[in-house]
Order: C-alpha cells, then structure tokens, then sequence
C-alpha cells in the first residue's frame, strides 16, 4: 500500500473535505462505465455503430481510452468502459447535443443501458503506469442520497397552468423496492424553466423508473404535454428517451453540514451561464460552499450545485431562510472578489447586477419559485 499511495499525485494529496460527498471537480481521472443489453441478433449492427461513434469520441477533448467487451456468458450483454482526464470534459460531452446525435445509430439495436462513473482512488500497475495521472486523494463520505434534476421549458404565457399542473399531483409510493426509496422531490419555476430536483436511496435509475410507472403522474405528464417547448410522445420509447436525455440535469457537487433532519427552509437559485461557462460557474460555486461550508455559523446546511451546457441550478437549505442568510451567503459569496467573477460568468441584462449593493436584485433575479417540495416518511 505504501507503493501505491506514494504514486498519487501532490495535487490530489490535499485531504478531502468531510463535507463535500460529491463533486466531479478534484482534477482525478474519470472511468465511465456502460452496460448494455443489446437485442438478439443485432450484436454486429451494435459493433458496426461502436465502431463508428469510437472513432469521434477519440477525438473529444479530455477522452483517454475505451474498451468494448463482450460478456462470456451472455452475448446480448456488452461493456464499455472509457478514461477521461477528469469529469467537467466527460460531463459536457455527454450532455452535449452532439452525443444526442452520435449515440442514435445504437438505439434500435439496443434493449437497455445502465452508465456509472467513477473518479479512480487507486491503481496497480507500476510507476510508469501511473505516471502524471491524478487520482482522487481520499475516499468521500457520503450520506447515501443520490441527487438529480431534470430541467425543460414550457411555452411563454402558459406558466401558471403548468405550474398548477405540477402541484395537483398523487405523490407515488415512496417504497421502490427492497433497496430503493424515493426521500424527497422538489419542484421549482423560474420563468418559463422547470426543474425537479429529486433525492434518492438506492437506484436512481430504478426510482426513475418505478415514478414514470405511477398513474398519477404519467397523467400529469401528459396534460403538460401541450405546453412543452421541445415536443414529446410519451408513447414513443425514441421520443421520451430523447426528452429525457435533454432533460437530464446532473449533480456536479454537494456539500453537508449541521446534523441530520435539522430544520431548514429549502431554495432553489438559477444561474443563467453566458454560453459555454456553465461548467466554470458551477465550479466557482462549489469553490464558494465547501469553503462556507468551513465557518461554523454558516446557515446553509446543504446545497446541492446542478449543471447541464450553461444551465446551472443551486439547491440549498437554509437555517433561517433566506432573508436571514443575507444575499451574499444566499448567492454563495464569500466577499466582493467573488461577486465580481460570478457576475462574469453570467449572462445578465446590463443593470442586473454589479456592485455591492447590488447583491439583494441578483438574489431576486435568481431566485425560483418554490411550486411543491414533498418529502417521504421515514422507514418504520
């Protein structure tokens, strides 16, 4: 062991907040894996589109390797695993619309598909192996919560109905299954954006699942239908896959403090990016929280920081609320340095912000509306 830990590198040798249990911005290499069931029959027609995808992947930026395997056991079951530097480049490429376009071709040989990915902690192989590759210092503490959002558009003039839509819906079964759990769902507008913020033990890709199932709400999802700005037929598997891809709003970081089930009033702030600093925004602000996260009278017990190309969407619960917190600690800022980069980082009407003073218009431009926030009970 001591071998392998004087390979890791002096950057990732800084120890790792107790704090934070997720974040994709530690520099460490990312291994992404994808398994898939491919349909019987179509095993060429799937090599033939992997072969042809791998060739432009090889060329993003960040992409180190990939690998495709076939399962001895079972032919219709395949594995992809891929290196990337670090996640941020990982993470735009997959949530760009070029993916969406690259990936099509293997969708109609293609049963189902289940990705995970992993900074790499440690590795064997001999010093020239490991040479200049970070890994991630130290293992994260986590609370065993998984936290997503997805994120879409309705059409102008017809927030209220959605809105109204969205709040008279039958909560689903909190139970998933022996393993899975649905804990909390949170629902916010700003403007003409929805984003669902949802927290879950277990699968995630399960309690996906197991809501989309749910009666109530695939009836509420089909009376929004009309009003959605990218158009979608819940009966088409390609239609919801493709609506869903998009919608996707991943977790980048998170960071905890204060006890467990302490009382706080939970916020949503939206953080318009200026075309394609989405990725640096987020990572100021999960900069901000975790050093925040250092003060023992800070008010913000947990925020979650949500990025997708140049939406960026920063759950918090506050100690207090809001106005307690003041805007800068609300805004995760720490001083006047700060508020001068994030403004450079959004895109904003000329006005909206800018000085000191300014602080208070920006919380209220960021701000969403808080449309239902349900949590589960607990496990008897």
């Amino acid at each position: 062991m001591t071998a392998i830990s004087e390979r890791v590198s002096e950057p990732t040798r800084q120890q790792a907040s107790k704090t934070v249990s997720q974040s994709v911005f530690d520099g460490s290499r990312l291994r992404v894996v994808l398994l898939v069931d491919v349909c019987d029959g179509a095993q060429q027609q799937f090599l033939e589109a992997y072969e042809q995808m791998g060739k432009q992947v090889a060329a993003v930026p960040g992409h180190v390797s990939d690998q495709l395997c076939q399962s001895i056991e079972n032919p219709s079951q395949w594995l992809i695993t891929s290196e990337w530097e670090s996640a941020p480049p990982f993470l735009a490429w997959v949530n760009s619309e070029e993916h969406v376009r690259m990936v099509e071709p293997m969708h109609s040989c293609i049963r189902d598909t289940r990705s995970l990915r992993f900074h790499i902690v440690r590795e064997t192989g001999g010093e020239k192996a490991a040479a200049g590759r970070r890994l991630q210092a130290e293992p994260r503490i986590g609370d065993g919560v998984i936290r997503h959002a997805l994120t879409f558009t309705v059409k102008p003039g017809s927030e209220r109905k959605v809105a109204e839509l969205l709040t008279n819906y039958e909560s689903p079964e909190a139970r998933v299954d022996d393993t899975t759990r649905l804990c909390r769902t949170s629902l916010f507008m700003h403007g003409n954006r929805v984003v669902r913020a949802i927290e879950v033990r277990g699968d995630l890709l399960a309690a996906l699942r197991h809501v989309a199932r749910q009666p109530g709400i695939r009836a509420v999802e089909e009376a929004i239908n009309p009003y959605l700005e990218q158009d979608r037929d819940l009966n088409d598997q390609e239609s919801a896959r493709v609506f869903f891809t998009r919608a996707a709003l991943p977790a980048v970081h998170h960071v905890t403090v204060g006890q467990e089930g302490e009382e706080a009033e939970r916020h949503a702030l939206f953080y318009p990016a200026r075309p394609g600093m989405g990725m640096k925004l987020a990572e100021l602000l999960a900069r901000q929280d975790e050093r925040a996260a250092d003060d023992p009278h800070n008010p913000v017990l947990r925020s979650t920081v949500f990025e997708r190309d140049d939406v960026v969407v920063r759950l918090i619960d506050v100690r207090g609320g809001l106005e307690a917190a003041g805007p800068a600690v609300a805004l995760g800022l720490s001083d006047a340095a700060q508020m001068s980069e994030l403004t450079t980082l959004l895109e904003l009407d000329e006005g909206a912000a800018g000085k000191d003073g300014d602080l208070a218009r920006l919380l209220s431009l960021a701000r969403m509306e808080l449309i239902t926030d349900r949590r589960s009970a607990p496990d008897a």
